[in-house]
C-alpha cells in the first residue's frame, strides 16, 4: 500500500498535487480507515463549536470527531476557493450527526471575524468551543529574498485573525468553555524555510499561555495543539508535488507524516471535560520529533 493511501483506490498512484490532500482517506499504520472506525461516547453532547479552517485537514477531522462525540452544531470557515472542500466537510460532519453552518470568508478581514461569530450565534444560539485552526504558509529558503508583504499576510492570516475571532467570540463563551489554538512543532524547533510561519506559531504559543492566564478566573480553558508534519492541503499547496513524498519520512516513531485523523482526538480531549483542569498547555503530536519543551 502507498505510504499515503487516498480515497480513490489503494492501487492507484497518489496524485500529490494541490488540494487533493484535503480529500485523503484517514488510515492508521495497519491500513485501516481510522476515521471511519472512530466512535464517540458523548463527550461533547449538545455542544456547539466554531472551527476556523474546518473545510479540510486537521480542522475537518476535528469537526467530524466533534460530531461523533455528540456536538449538535459546528460552524466551519473556509475561503472562497475552498467551496468544494467545504461542501465535502459539511456532508461528512452532518453524516456524523451535527448540523453544519458554513461560513465563507477571508478572516484577515476583521469585520469577517465579527460576522463569523454573529452567524454562528444566529444559527445555534450558543458557543461552547472555539478552535482557532486556520493558517497559511509560504516556503522561502533564502531570507534575503523574503517578501515582506507576504510576511505581513502570513501574520494577519495566522495570528491577527486569531485575536479577532477570539475577541468577538469571548462574550458568548461561558464558564466551562474551551478555546483550542493550533500552533506547530515549528514554534519549538524553528524552521529554516518557514521563518515567518514558525514565528506566527511561536506567537500563537505565547497567545495561548497569556490568554489562559487572563481567562482562568472566568473558568474558560485555553490550550493548544502543536502538530508535526501532517498530510494536509496546507502542506501540499506550499511545495512541489514531488516533495510531498518525503514529508515526515524522518519522524522517529513511524517514519512518516501524520494523518489529520490522528490529530483529531487531541482536539476532542481539549474540548471536553476530560481536560477540565488543563489550561495554558500544548499537546504535542509529532511522532517524537520534539519532546515538549518551553
Amino acid at each position: 500500500m502507498s505510504r499515503y493511501p487516498s480515497n480513490r483506490t489503494e492501487n492507484r498512484p497518489n496524485d500529490l498535487a494541490g488540494m487533493e490532500y484535503s480529500k485523503l482517506e484517514y488510515w492508521d499504520d495497519n491500513g485501516k480507515p481510522y476515521l471511519k472506525e472512530y466512535a464517540g461516547s458523548g463527550k461533547l453532547q449538545g455542544k456547539t463549536a466554531i472551527i476556523t479552517g474546518g473545510d479540510s485537514g486537521i480542522g475537518r477531522a476535528a469537526a467530524i470527531m466533534f460530531a461523533r462525540e455528540g456536538a449538535s452544531g459546528i460552524t466551519i470557515t473556509y475561503l472562497p476557493e475552498e467551496e468544494t472542500d467545504a461542501k465535502d466537510a459539511q456532508r461528512l460532519v452532518e453524516e456524523s450527526g451535527a448540523k453544519v453552518n458554513l461560513f465563507k470568508a477571508d478572516l484577515m478581514d476583521e469585520s469577517a471575524c465579527e460576522q463569523l461569530v454573529q452567524s454562528h450565534m444566529k444559527v445555534f444560539g450558543k458557543l461552547n468551543i472555539l478552535v482557532n485552526n486556520a493558517s497559511k504558509q509560504i516556503i522561502c529558503k533564502d531570507f534575503a529574498q523574503i517578501d515582506l508583504k507576504k510576511v505581513e499576510s502570513t501574520f494577519r492570516s495566522n495570528i491577527l485573525q486569531m485575536f479577532a475571532v477570539t475577541k468577538f467570540a469571548l462574550p458568548h463563551l461561558k464558564r466551562g468553555a474551551a478555546i483550542i489554538n493550533t500552533t506547530s512543532v515549528t514554534a519549538y524547533r524553528g524552521s529554516a524555510g518557514l521563518v515567518d510561519y514558525a514565528s506566527t506559531k511561536g506567537a500563537i504559543l505565547t497567545f495561548t499561555r497569556s490568554l489562559a492566564q487572563q481567562l482562568a478566573p472566568k473558568g474558560i480553558r485555553v490550550n493548544g495543539v502543536a502538530p508535526g508534519p501532517i498530510i494536509t492541503a496546507l502542506q501540499a499547496a506550499s511545495r512541489p508535488a514531488e516533495n510531498m513524498e518525503g514529508l515526515g519520512v524522518g519522524e522517529p516513531l513511524h517514519g512518516r507524516a501524520g494523518q489529520p485523523a490522528e490529530c483529531g482526538p487531541s482536539y476532542v480531549f481539549l474540548a471536553s471535560s476530560d481536560s477540565n483542569i488543563m489550561t495554558g498547555q500544548v499537546i504535542h503530536i509529532n511522532s517524537g520529533e520534539h519532546f515538549g519543551g518551553s
